[in-house]
């Protein structure tokens, strides 16, 4: 097995209106991942993430930077560094930004697979 260097800060972002830019930054044209796609975000004032339930996936969301506000089945929380959350294939939820500095969040995407 080989191990692939990706340089995150030239990885080319998407800005998307309203909520924030994002690249992806594991997947299988950038490594060879087979089962997962990894995507960093940054959100600014005024940007929200909505993330939307993906069918036969668990989602990761891990708060790598600043500060934030997640609302999760109807009840908002306050969150920072450090935080995160897991989203089941049917759970949505979306990430606000709060705080001065940019919130910024990794997010990786991850197939069932059934045992074999």
């Amino acid at each position: 097995m080989s191990t692939t260097h990706i340089d995150t800060n030239a990885v080319p972002r998407t800005s998307l209106n309203g909520q924030g830019q994002f690249a992806e930054i594991l997947n299988k044209d950038l490594c060879g991942a087979e089962n997962v796609v990894g995507s960093l975000r940054w959100l600014g004032k005024g940007d929200r993430f909505a993330v939307a339930p993906l069918a036969g996936t668990h989602q990761l969301i891990y708060l790598m930077e600043g500060e934030g506000v997640i609302e999760l089945d109807k009840k908002r929380y306050d969150v920072k560094k450090g935080c995160g959350i897991y989203l089941g294939p049917t759970e949505t939820a979306s990430i606000s930004h709060a705080g001065a500095a940019k919130l910024k969040l990794f997010h990786l995407v991850v197939p069932h697979v059934a045992d074999r």
